[in-house]
Formats: structure tokens, C-alpha cells, sequence
């Protein structure tokens, strides 16, 4: 049988075949959603709890996807054509000279290798991992292209973080930045929130040449997907994350609408060769009378207004040395507690900053800690686990447990570029032992599997609370 494939726009492919292979294909590309059951349209039996990938009623799929139906294809002795329909021409480098740019330093060697990776391709997702360079990487890549881009951020900081690297690498002229409800495009480069950009006319979202997706995995699935269908005209497409959660939909999902992956380099690797700091961790057990089990909800509530607890958070923080990140989850049950509780000993070296803390102010303190020392940031997981560019973090305490693998490793990275007179990074992981097999504890035991598969090193130390 042969199977060919064509070029629809450049979202996705045809799949021309019979209907049994379809079938087949529809059934390969189908994968159950992780947490679907606890989903109401789930529930009330509106959908299945699957993703599908393929169309059996279209035939259409992403065009990232080829390698994989290709793959398929020939493993069960199908002829396959059409692939250069679909992909075209590779992208030739043009005469292009790194040196033209005149960075500030000189790219590292990996950096170099995941752009003429991407350059070659025009379609890649890069795997890098916090504190490894990446903004300098979308940097180059946008210069060599030197088309209409855009370049999308999950958060407002993030834009500004974005403008202010490329100001640095060199870059004079203006960039877009869209954020807030604005609505102008009109430069050659574009850096805008997910949230924003989305809201965008049909007409600006494919006038652009190149989109890059920064840190893609924490769009929301279904707003990327909604973003990435509609430029249609968008042939160069690059996505770059410091994680994936370690499914396999999410996975293939970021690489049909951006492209294969390419792993760039590791956190362990960057460590070893002394790019950023070494990473200690002490995975803090807290272990309390014994409790009966409880849901999840209830244990979180009874662990963030444990009053004890959050004692031992405070004098932690006070023991330590240098400038000290504090994640916390919920912002009225625990960041407000201890933002009360660290006030009175911290005063002016305590910032607190959470969903409602404005843009500005947040870069205010980012820049305020750059250059102090023994500061105190009081932060929630969504507004300073990622994409936040302080150097001078000497110690991050995960005061609220978190299993999220993403999470986990972005909230780490929060920690680890170098400074002057800095070469190390702490991490205090708390979590509680109920004594009744609990949710924190088996959540860390995750976390490790996390830190193992990392090769990070770790001790673990407990403590009784009274």
C-alpha cells in the first residue's frame, strides 16, 4: 500500500490512505489526558478524557508529527511519499557570520549547535534548561532570520525580561512590546504574552514569518494550540522549554505545532562544565503527630495553617546566608502568614510579590536583589518559579509542596545562574510526614525520583515538630 502525505498550510498535513489505516493512525495518535477524570466535562460525560492528534475524518495532523507517521508507516511495510511536499526544502544557512553581531561574549558551543540545529530545520522544539542561555539562542536565531517575528512569553515580567536580553546583546532597534490589552505590531520583532496574543485579529496572527513559543510548556494546551493553528502563513517555528511534564501527548503536542525535539544540554552538564552553580539540596521531612488521612485539599489546609510549621519556615530563613527565594502555593492561607510572621523580624529586606503585584513593582524587586544581599523574596509559584532572571539567589525554599515535574525544575532554576562571589545554590524541599501515608510525603518521594533522574545530589534530614 502507499501512503502519501501533502502539505495543507503550515499547521498541518494530508495523510492520504484507506480507511483502515486511518483507523490505525487515529488510534496511535489517541492519549489519555493525566487528571481527566477529576475534569467536570469528563464528569458530566461530555468527552472522553483523550486527545487525538489525527483526524479520521480530514486525515489531517500536524506537520511536526511527520517523523512519527513516517515512522509508523514504514514499520508496518507501507509505502511512503510526499515528504518534501511537506517540508520543503531544508533551510539552507545562508552566509551568515556570528561575529557580525557583536555580542557582548561569545555564545557557548551548545548554543551555537542548537541554532544551526533550528536554522537547518526552521522547525524545533529546544530542550535547555533554565540559566542556559536560551534568550541568547531566539536572539541569534531572530537576527539571522531577520523576518517578521514574534516572540510569545507566558508572563508580562517575561516580555520585559525578553526586550531588556536583546537590548543587551546589542539590538537597537525597537521592539513590540504587547502586554495588558495592547494592540500594536509594528515592528520587526514582537515580544507578547500568550494571553494578549491570542486576542490578536486573524490577519496580525499570519502576518508573521517566525513565531517562537518561550518556555511552550506552560501554555495552556489548548490557547497554544488555538494561537499556532491559526498562522497558517508561519513557516519558521521554534519552541523553546527547560521541561517537559514527561507525557507523551504533551510532548507531541509541542512538537507538531513547533517540531522534533532537540536537546540542547543538561542542568547536571551545565553544572559540571561550571556554567552555573552547583546545586545542593536538602529534602527537609517535617514530621508531626500522627494524623488520619485526609483528602488532599484537607491536608494542604491543615499543613499551610499549621502554625509550627510555619514557625520552622521563618527561623529557617532567618539561619541562612545570602538572598532567599520562598515558594509558597496559596497566597492568602500561607503567603499572608508568613509575609506577617517575616515582616516583623525582616522589615525593608522582606518582597513579597504575588498574582496581583504589579508588573513593575515585580521588576523593581528584581532588580533591587541584584544588588543586595541577605533580602528575603516572599514569591508564589506562579509569579516567580520561571522565567524570573535574578542572579544573586543564594537559597530557595519550596515552603508548599508541589509534585508538578515542571514546576519542580523551573522553580530550582530560579536559583541557579552564577554571580559574583556565588558559586553554590541551596535547596530546602519541605515536605510533612503525617505518619498515615499522606499526600506531601508520597509527592516528595516523586520529587526524588525527579532529582535522581537529574543526577542531582541530595540529602534528606528530619525533624519533629512540636
Amino acid at each position: 500500500m502507499k501512503v502519501t502525505v501533502s502539505k495543507v498550510d503550515e499547521v498541518f498535513m494530508h495523510v492520504d490512505c484507506d480507511d483502515g489505516l486511518a483507523k490505525d493512525l487515529h488510534d496511535f495518535f489517541s492519549f489519555k489526558v493525566p487528571g481527566a477524570k477529576f475534569m467536570p466535562s469528563y464528569k458530566n460525560k461530555w468527552w472522553d478524557g483523550k486527545v487525538y492528534l489525527f483526524s479520521i475524518k480530514t486525515h489531517k495532523i500536524y506537520i511536526g508529527l511527520l517523523p512519527y507517521v513516517d515512522e509508523f508507516c514504514r514499520e508496518r511495510g507501507f509505502e511512503f511519499e510526499g515528504i518534501q511536499d511537506v517540508i520543503g526544502h531544508k533551510h539552507k544557512l545562508k552566509e551568515f557570520n556570528i561575529k557580525d553581531l557583536n555580542l557582548p561574549f561569545e555564545p557557548r558551543d551548545y548554543q551555537l549547535e542548537a541554532f544551526a540545529s533550528a536554522v537547518k530545520y526552521g522547525r524545533q522544539l529546544l530542550l535547555s534548561p533554565t540559566a542556559s542561555g536560551k534568550s541568547l539562542i531566539i536572539y541569534m536565531l531572530a537576527r539571522y532570520y531577520d523576518v517578521k517575528t514574534v516572540i510569545i512569553v507566558p508572563t508580562t515580567s517575561l516580555v520585559e525580561q525578553m526586550t531588556k536580553d536583546f537590548q543587551e546583546y546589542g539590538y537597537t532597534e525597537r521592539v513590540c512590546k504587547i502586554y495588558s490589552g495592547q494592540e500594536v505590531f509594528d515592528a520587526p520583532i514582537t515580544v507578547t504574552t500568550w494571553q494578549s496574543f491570542a486576542k490578536a485579529p486573524k490577519e496580525v496572527l499570519e502576518s508573521f514569518d517566525m513565531v517562537v513559543g518561550d518556555e511552550a510548556h506552560l501554555f495552556k494546551a489548548n490557547v497554544l494550540k488555538g494561537i499556532l493553528e491559526k498562522m497558517k502563513k508561519t513557516a519558521i517555528r521554534i519552541g523553546t522549554t527547560g521541561t517537559l511534564d514527561g507525557t507523551e501527548v504533551h510532548r507531541l503536542q509541542l512538537e507538531g505545532l513547533f517540531g522534533p525535539v532537540k536537546k540542547v544540554i543538561t542542568t547536571k552538564e551545565l553544572m559540571d562544565e561550571g556554567t552555573i552553580a552547583n546545586l545542593s539540596i536538602d529534602c527537609v521531612i517535617l514530621r508531626h503527630t500522627k494524623m488520619k488521612k485526609m483528602t488532599y485539599q484537607e491536608e494542604m489546609d491543615y499543613l499551610v495553617s499549621n502554625d509550627s510549621r510555619n514557625e520552622f519556615i521563618c527561623n529557617l530563613v532567618y539561619s541562612l546566608k545570602g538572598n532567599t527565594l520562598v515558594l509558597f502555593q496559596y497566597v492568602e492561607k500561607h503567603g499572608a502568614v508568613l509575609h506577617g510572621k517575616m515582616f516583623k523580624r525582616l522589615g525593608d529586606k522582606l518582597h513579597y510579590v504575588y498574582g496581583g503585584t504589579d508588573v513593575t513593582d515585580r521588576e523593581e524587586v528584581r532588580t533591587l536583589v541584584e544588588k543586595a544581599n541577605n533580602n528575603v523574596i516572599l514569591a508564589s509559584y506562579g509569579t516567580f518559579s520561571t522565567g524570573v532572571n535574578i542572579k544573586k539567589i543564594d537559597n530557595v525554599i519550596f515552603a508548599s509542596p508541589s509534585k508538578s515535574r515542571i514546576r519542580n525544575l523551573q522553580s530550582i532554576g530560579r536559583g541557579l545562574r552564577k554571580a559574583d562571589g556565588k558559586d553554590t545554590m541551596k535547596l530546602f524541599d519541605i515536605s510533612d510526614d503525617l505518619q498515615c501515608n499522606n499526600h506531601t510525603l508520597n509527592h516528595l518521594k516523586e520529587r526524588i525520583n525527579i532529582y535522581n533522574e537529574e543526577n542531582f545530589t541530595y540529602e534528606i534530614r528530619q525533624f519533629d515538630l512540636k
